[in-house]
Parts: C-alpha cells; structure tokens; sequence
C-alpha cells in the first residue's frame, strides 16, 4: 500500500490549495503567503520521496512483528477495523503529544508547526526524518495483538487525509456535535497557536475527544499567531527539515555534563541547562508570577 492513498491525492492537494489561495486573495486577507506556501509543498514532495525509502522500514517492521509474534489470529473482520481505527487514533494521539514533550520527537515534528501561516499548503509541511527517528514503533502494538499491518497503514493514511481539510481559517465553526467528537479547523488552529494557552493542546488526529479525555482540550477564543516561539527565518526547506536537529548536536557539543546531553535530547523543547531558554511549563509559572 506504502504511501498510494497520498499519492492519489495529490492533484486535490495542489488544486484546493491554489483554490484556498485565489479565494483568500479575493478577500484580502493575509492567511497565504506565496512563498511561505512553496516551502510548505516543497516539505510535502520531500516527505513523500524521502516515504518511498523510509516506509520500507516500517511497513518490513510491522509485518515481521505480525508474521512472528502476533498474540491472537483477529483476522479482518469489521469489529477488527473498528478496533483498529480507535487504537491507531489514540496511538497517532499519544504519539503526537510525545512529539511536543520530547525534543528527540519534536526534532521531527517542529517541521509541521514552521510555519507562520495556517492554511492548506501547512497541511503539506511534513518531516523528513520522522520514520528515520524511530516513531513507527509506537504503532507496533497493534499487529502484536492480531491487527493486518494494511488494516493499520489504511487508517494511518486516512488520519493524514482527514487532517487535511482542518488546515484552514477559511472554516469557523462545524456543527456543535461535530466539534464535540471530531477534530475541526478551529480545534487545529489552537493547536498551530503560538499564544501561550494555545501551546502544546489538542494533539487529536480524527477524534477530539482523546484531548478531552486526556485533559489537553482547549477551546479556540481568540485567532491564535501560529508557527513557532522562535521562528526559522528561512523558505529553504531543506534547513527547515533539519533546523533542530543541527540546534540537538550543537547544545549537546557544548553540554558540560551526561546530564545536561540527556535534557537537551530527551528533555522537554526549551529546556536549558542554564536556565537561558524555556520550557511551556515553565513559561507558564513565570506568567503567573
């Protein structure tokens, strides 16, 4: 399967996102910038190319746990694909989060949040290194327990394909139901938010309910700045995929302790040795003081 279901969409990728553009154009509004939005493709056709290699990996992964350890027989029935959309969301949900706490994985996703604009072309900002790093692991309990790893790759591609739409501000508000269970443009907008209570929330992938229930829901009050708290003044995408990476080797080069080259990998985004950056957490007690 790799990564078919994305390349299919591609023509309505580009096609809705030069829409998007004309009709943001018309309205005089500054939620596309044309170079902002080249960078942004430019990330998604790497992302794309670099799968072809990459999913290799991870697809060989998941049918060698499947082939070898699987615990149960589940076969493919529909209560397997049910099971399988609700435990690949709440992965994609925990995984995500991870990613925010954990400069290892925010090294990878960053890429998506880089960009100062929220529209259809930041759906397409996607990592080049986040298979590289490791993060398909985190998927591997499902075909230990019996689900077909095209059962999983099918539900993952369509998280992807379903988060697309959300990219936008052209969108206010869906049917109050629909915000309550599902993620919306307005849920995803607080999540790409710079504002300090929009930081690291509502990390859901199709259902927005895992954020209520795991206590990182929050409500879209005010039109959030998006991007990131310290911008990468570059379009070059090649920078921007490896922008933290290249920031991890030089904190960890300089670091004067084991401690300190274990916070600056595996510690929050921000954390500091000497206290010269900050972590969310701690931008939040100073606010409070």
């Amino acid at each position: 399967m790799g990564p078919t279901l994305i390349l299919y969409a591609v023509p309505f990728f580009l096609f809705t996102v030069l829409l998007e553009s004309y009709i943001v154009y018309k309205m005089h509004r500054d939620y596309v910038e044309a170079k902002d939005s080249m960078t942004s493709i430019g990330l998604g056709l790497g992302n794309l190319g670099i799968g072809f290699v990459t999913k290799a990996i991870t697809f060989g992964a998941s049918f060698y746990v499947y082939n070898n350890w699987k615990l149960f027989d589940l076969g493919q029935t529909w209560p397997v694909w049910v099971l399988a959309f609700f435990g690949e969301d709440l992965t994609y949900y925990w995984v995500h989060r991870i990613s925010h706490e954990i400069r290892f994985y925010w090294a990878s996703h960053m890429v998506h949040h880089s960009s100062p604009k929220y529209n259809l072309a930041a759906a397409l900002r996607q990592t080049w290194t986040g298979n590289l790093s490791g993060g398909f692991v985190f998927w591997l309990w499902l075909p230990l327990i019996g689900v077909h790893p095209f059962i999983v790759m099918f539900f993952q591609q369509t998280s992807l394909l379903y988060q697309y739409w959300i990219h936008t501000e052209l969108i206010n508000k869906m049917p109050r139901w629909f915000e309550y269970i599902l993620n919306t443009p307005s849920h995803h907008r607080v999540h790409h938010g710079t504002d300090l209570d929009y930081l690291d929330t509502n990390y859901a992938g199709v259902l927005i309910i895992w954020d209520r229930i795991f206590g990182s829901f929050v409500t879209e009050n005010q039109r959030p700045s998006y991007g990131l708290t310290k911008q990468i003044e570059s379009y070059n995408p090649a920078k921007i995929a490896f922008y933290e990476w290249v920031q991890i080797v030089k904190d960890v080069a300089n670091a004067k302790s084991m401690k300190a080259v274990f916070g600056y990998i595996f510690g929050p985004p921000g954390w500091s040795d000497d206290g010269s950056r900050l972590t969310v957490t701690q931008m939040r007690a100073q606010q409070k003081k």
